[in-house]
């Protein structure tokens, strides 16, 4: 048996315990260092308590006191060493073999360790325990009527942990408040809302009342389903609106929206003049809501405007200001030019006249993107081109083995789908708008009575998109095998200058 003068029999097995789990928690549980320092600190305290005790034990009257006093200093230490046992046991050892259990249910057993070390010492010194129990019996009784909703909140907490309805992290909405778990102590739950604001709800109120979890993580398609309305005229089939809004979000590549279960778009409702539409989508990180509620809209809007569909307005809606004929040319003439300016920048229509380049103006028709959107679809057959007046896309071309690879960058001034315009053929690559992108779109019929016009435009046009084929056959082959195979797979002028003039019908 360890003896050290001065100490209690009990002291030295204390402070070998007290060093062995303070070698064991120190590492792990570096942010709890000022807890440990205070503990450790409170352990000397009770050191110091335990020698004065053995330097005071002269006399009668000192030794009874010494006693106390030692019997004190025995019970801080063993306090101090079951509350490094707990730190060690289920913040250290337990994490080691991904083991975990709520912050207060080990409160609550380290606790029990408490009492049942105060209940020793007190057995120890001779303490009648039942005459104990019966006293505190009426004493707890008191304190239970006098703090019911003190003890509500504490009894709240526990249950909230052990029954796992509620977990750190957790996205929760009550009444008109939302947001996410980040603590739950004994007696409240702690909140950051989105805003930043820390908020502290009572644990009874969340065991009286009703609230919801969002994206509920323990459910196999964890997802919270969000609804965008929007308005079009009754005139538009529904059918198309449907189709259209359902392929675009689906092509779409927007962040946080779940593919399994799909984006789907109904019909909900007939208004005035118009009918109600609601995209209904799963979302996947609650935090981002209104971002993501942003993007899904910007995507519908260039999807109705790429269409030319307008949002519809109530029939009852009054207009006061009136445009003069005056304003509307001015914006007319702005419009046009802007056109002509981007018309002017292609190499493709660099041969025109004015009066031709401004008839291709004339029939351009707006087609914005949302960032996600596919402009192109590799091996689709499309009579257009794009031209592009701002944003950035992407070309990525998929070949018959293998993962896709991206071909280029472009930005404004750029041209996509001039092949397909000129010769029919499908379109070599996927393009998507890797920003939002405003564009304009040319169809065949807006190039069709030009060239009918001048048929000798087509061997003009062929050499141009010749030097197209050249370098996405460059591209497609990266650059790794030699011009005289490039050259056989690339067709000549003379052929695309024959499928011009067989696309267009021209003799």
């Amino acid at each position: 048996m360890l003896r050290v003068p001065f100490l209690s029999p009990e002291a030295p097995y204390a402070i070998i315990a007290m060093v062995l789990l303070l070698m064991v928690i120190l590492r792990p549980l570096k942010a709890m260092r000022p807890s440990l320092i205070n503990t450790s600190v409170f352990f000397l305290a009770c050191l110091i308590g335990d020698v004065l005790a053995g330097l005071v034990s002269g006399g009668s009257t000192s030794r009874a006191a010494a006693g106390w006093l030692r019997q004190l200093a025995v019970f801080g230490e063993g306090l101090a060493v079951i509350r490094f046992a707990g730190l060690a046991f289920f913040n250290v050892a337990l994490a080691r073999v991904n083991l975990r259990i709520s912050g207060i249910l080990a409160d609550i057993l380290v606790i029990i360790a408490y009492i049942g070390w105060a209940f020793f010492r007190l057995n120890l010194a001779g303490v009648e325990l039942s005459h104990l129990f019966a006293t505190s019996a009426i004493l707890t009784a008191v304190l239970a009527i006098s703090m019911q909703d003190t003890l509500g909140n504490l009894l709240g907490g526990v249950a909230l942990q052990m029954d796992n309805s509620l977990e750190i992290g957790d996205w929760i909405r009550i009444d008109d408040l939302s947001g996410q778990v980040t603590d739950i102590q004994w007696r409240f739950t702690a909140l950051l809302t989105r805003n930043g604001e820390k908020v502290v709800v009572p644990n009874s109120q969340l065991m009286k009342g009703r609230y919801y979890v969002l994206c509920d993580k323990h459910q196999s398609q964890p997802g919270w389903r969000r609804s965008i309305g929007f308005n079009v005229d009754l005139a538009i089939p529904p059918g198309k609106i449907i189709d259209l809004i359902q392929t675009d979000i689906a092509d779409a590549n927007i962040p946080n929206i779940a593919l399994q279960p799909a984006p789907n778009c109904v019909l909900m409702d007939f208004g005035p003049g118009y009918a109600h539409y609601v995209l209904r989508y799963w979302l996947l990180n609650p935090q981002l809501d209104d971002p993501t509620d942003s993007d899904v809209r910007v995507h519908i809007l260039a999807t109705l405007q790429r269409n030319g569909i307008r949002l519809a307005t109530d029939d009852h809606t009054i207009h006061l200001v009136e445009e003069g004929a005056k304003h509307r040319k001015e914006v007319e003439s702005r419009e046009l030019q802007r056109r002509l300016q981007a018309i002017d920048g292609i190499e493709l229509f660099a041969r025109l006249s004015d009066p031709e380049k401004r008839h291709l103006a004339e029939h351009l028709l707006k087609a914005p993107f949302a960032r996600g959107d596919i402009i192109t679809r590799q091996g689709a057959i499309a009579h257009w081109l794009y031209i592009m007046v701002s944003g950035e896309a992407e070309a990525w071309w998929q070949p018959p083995e293998g993962p896709r690879r991206l071909l280029e960058k472009r930005g404004p001034g750029s041209v996509f789908g001039e092949i397909g315009l000129m010769t029919g053929a499908p379109r070599r690559a996927t393009v998507i708008a890797s920003t939002n992108v405003e564009a304009y779109r040319l169809d065949k019929a807006g190039f069709q009575s030009i060239i009918e016009q001048r048929p000798e435009l087509a061997d003009m046009l062929s050499t141009i998109l010749e030097r197209r084929l050249q370098r996405f056959a460059e591209l497609e082959q990266g650059y790794t095998q030699g011009q005289n195979e490039l050259a056989q797979r690339t067709p000549g002028s003379a052929d695309i200058g024959r499928k011009i003039r067989d696309f267009f019908g021209l003799s």
